[in-house]
Protein backbone atom coordinates (compact mmCIF):
# COMPACT_ATOMS: atom_id res chain seq x y z
CA UNK A 1 0.00 0.00 0.00
CA UNK A 2 1.33 3.34 -0.63
CA UNK A 3 1.80 5.71 1.76
CA UNK A 4 -0.79 9.11 2.11
CA UNK A 5 1.43 12.18 2.84
CA UNK A 6 -0.29 13.52 5.61
CA UNK A 7 -0.23 17.62 6.40
CA UNK A 8 2.85 17.22 8.90
CA UNK A 9 4.94 15.46 6.32
CA UNK A 10 4.37 18.51 3.57
CA UNK A 11 6.84 21.41 3.84
CA UNK A 12 5.37 24.57 3.97
CA UNK A 13 5.61 26.71 0.24
CA UNK A 14 8.26 29.49 0.49
CA UNK A 15 6.09 31.93 -0.95
CA UNK A 16 3.45 31.24 1.56
CA UNK A 17 5.35 32.58 4.20
CA UNK A 18 5.38 36.24 5.32
CA UNK A 19 8.34 37.96 6.63
CA UNK A 20 8.95 38.90 9.85
CA UNK A 21 7.97 42.40 10.96
CA UNK A 22 10.59 44.83 11.67
CA UNK A 23 10.77 45.88 15.42
CA UNK A 24 9.64 49.63 15.78
CA UNK A 25 12.32 52.36 16.88
CA UNK A 26 12.41 53.16 20.21
CA UNK A 27 11.64 57.05 20.69
CA UNK A 28 14.86 58.17 23.09
CA UNK A 29 12.71 60.17 26.00
CA UNK A 30 12.93 64.07 25.58
CA UNK A 31 15.54 65.44 27.44
CA UNK A 32 15.21 67.99 30.29
CA UNK A 33 17.74 70.98 30.62
CA UNK A 34 15.69 72.31 33.37
CA UNK A 35 17.52 73.11 36.48
CA UNK A 36 17.90 69.88 38.75
CA UNK A 37 19.42 69.26 42.69
CA UNK A 38 22.35 68.26 43.11
CA UNK A 39 21.27 65.38 45.00
CA UNK A 40 19.31 64.40 42.43
CA UNK A 41 22.81 64.20 40.09
CA UNK A 42 24.93 62.67 43.32
CA UNK A 43 22.88 60.14 44.05
CA UNK A 44 24.06 57.91 41.23
CA UNK A 45 27.04 58.44 41.72
CA UNK A 46 27.07 58.17 45.61
CA UNK A 47 24.50 55.22 45.39
CA UNK A 48 26.87 52.12 44.75
CA UNK A 49 29.53 53.70 47.09
CA UNK A 50 27.25 53.26 50.36
CA UNK A 51 25.62 50.42 49.00
CA UNK A 52 29.18 48.85 49.64
CA UNK A 53 29.93 50.22 53.03
CA UNK A 54 27.71 52.64 54.80
CA UNK A 55 28.41 55.65 56.34
CA UNK A 56 28.71 54.67 60.02
CA UNK A 57 30.78 51.74 58.85
CA UNK A 58 33.18 53.78 56.85
CA UNK A 59 33.33 56.35 59.91
CA UNK A 60 34.04 53.11 62.45
CA UNK A 61 36.74 52.10 60.20
CA UNK A 62 38.66 55.55 59.98
CA UNK A 63 37.80 56.40 63.48
CA UNK A 64 39.35 53.52 64.68
CA UNK A 65 41.87 55.13 67.27
CA UNK A 66 39.74 57.70 68.58
CA UNK A 67 36.53 55.31 68.65
CA UNK A 68 38.39 52.27 70.64
CA UNK A 69 40.59 53.96 72.44
CA UNK A 70 44.47 53.72 72.59
CA UNK A 71 44.44 50.26 74.37
CA UNK A 72 42.41 48.67 71.94
CA UNK A 73 43.93 50.66 68.98
CA UNK A 74 47.38 48.83 70.10
CA UNK A 75 46.22 45.46 70.24
CA UNK A 76 43.84 45.27 67.17
CA UNK A 77 42.84 46.67 63.48
CA UNK A 78 39.50 46.58 62.13
CA UNK A 79 39.61 44.37 58.60
CA UNK A 80 35.83 44.83 57.52
CA UNK A 81 32.66 45.43 58.50
CA UNK A 82 29.66 43.39 57.13
CA UNK A 83 26.25 42.29 58.39
CA UNK A 84 26.51 43.80 61.59
CA UNK A 85 29.73 41.79 62.40
CA UNK A 86 33.20 43.98 62.63
CA UNK A 87 36.07 41.92 61.89
CA UNK A 88 39.44 42.68 63.95
CA UNK A 89 42.81 41.53 63.08
CA UNK A 90 44.95 41.06 66.47
CA UNK A 91 47.84 38.03 67.93
CA UNK A 92 46.30 34.98 69.10
CA UNK A 93 46.52 35.98 73.04
CA UNK A 94 45.53 39.73 72.39
CA UNK A 95 42.04 37.53 70.25
CA UNK A 96 41.76 35.57 73.40
CA UNK A 97 41.28 38.53 75.58
CA UNK A 98 39.27 40.45 73.51
CA UNK A 99 36.61 37.45 73.33
CA UNK A 100 36.28 38.06 76.67
CA UNK A 101 35.58 41.83 76.56
CA UNK A 102 33.45 41.62 73.71
CA UNK A 103 30.58 42.53 75.07
CA UNK A 104 32.15 45.96 76.79
CA UNK A 105 33.84 46.39 73.22
CA UNK A 106 30.58 46.46 71.28
CA UNK A 107 28.86 48.29 73.89
CA UNK A 108 31.75 51.07 73.42
CA UNK A 109 32.04 50.92 69.59
CA UNK A 110 27.59 51.80 69.32
CA UNK A 111 28.03 54.42 72.30
CA UNK A 112 30.74 56.19 69.91
CA UNK A 113 28.89 55.84 67.17
CA UNK A 114 25.43 56.72 68.06
CA UNK A 115 23.73 53.99 67.10
CA UNK A 116 23.22 50.01 67.19
CA UNK A 117 25.83 48.79 64.47
CA UNK A 118 27.79 46.19 65.85
CA UNK A 119 26.34 43.14 66.68
CA UNK A 120 29.40 40.94 66.74
CA UNK A 121 33.26 40.60 67.09
CA UNK A 122 34.62 38.33 64.87
CA UNK A 123 38.51 38.21 65.19
CA UNK A 124 41.49 37.05 62.84
CA UNK A 125 45.01 36.17 63.85
CA UNK A 126 46.82 38.67 62.32
CA UNK A 127 49.86 40.30 63.58
CA UNK A 128 49.19 44.27 63.16
CA UNK A 129 51.80 46.78 63.01
CA UNK A 130 51.45 49.90 65.12
CA UNK A 131 50.59 53.02 63.82
CA UNK A 132 53.00 55.40 64.76
CA UNK A 133 55.69 52.80 64.71
CA UNK A 134 59.10 54.94 65.85
CA UNK A 135 61.50 54.00 62.38
CA UNK A 136 64.67 53.02 64.05
CA UNK A 137 67.72 54.02 61.93
CA UNK A 138 70.71 51.44 62.07
CA UNK A 139 73.60 53.90 63.00
CA UNK A 140 76.06 54.47 59.43
CA UNK A 141 79.49 52.91 59.91
CA UNK A 142 82.37 54.78 58.51
CA UNK A 143 84.63 53.39 56.15
CA UNK A 144 87.53 54.40 56.17
CA UNK A 145 88.59 56.98 53.23
CA UNK A 146 91.42 55.49 50.57
CA UNK A 147 94.84 56.18 51.69
CA UNK A 148 96.00 58.38 49.08
CA UNK A 149 93.67 61.30 49.53
CA UNK A 150 94.82 65.08 49.07
CA UNK A 151 94.83 66.60 52.46
CA UNK A 152 92.74 69.66 53.56
CA UNK A 153 88.72 70.45 52.51
CA UNK A 154 88.94 68.36 49.59
CA UNK A 155 90.46 65.39 50.83
CA UNK A 156 87.59 65.91 53.02
CA UNK A 157 84.76 65.87 49.81
CA UNK A 158 86.42 63.29 48.33
CA UNK A 159 85.87 60.87 51.53
CA UNK A 160 82.08 62.39 52.18
CA UNK A 161 81.99 60.95 47.92
CA UNK A 162 83.66 57.51 48.52
CA UNK A 163 81.48 56.92 51.71
CA UNK A 164 78.42 57.52 49.37
CA UNK A 165 79.21 55.78 46.30
CA UNK A 166 80.78 52.34 48.12
CA UNK A 167 78.41 50.09 48.93
CA UNK A 168 77.60 48.74 52.41
CA UNK A 169 78.92 45.21 53.28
Amino acid sequence: MARVPRKQDVPPRAAARKPAPAPAPMAEPARSYAPRGIAALLAPVIRPAFRKRAPAAAQLLADWDALAGPQLAARAAPVKFAGGTLTLACTGPAAMELQHLAPQIIARLNQAVGQTMVERLRFIQQASEPVFKAKIRPVPRRAAPPPNLPEGPLGEALAKLYEGIKPEA
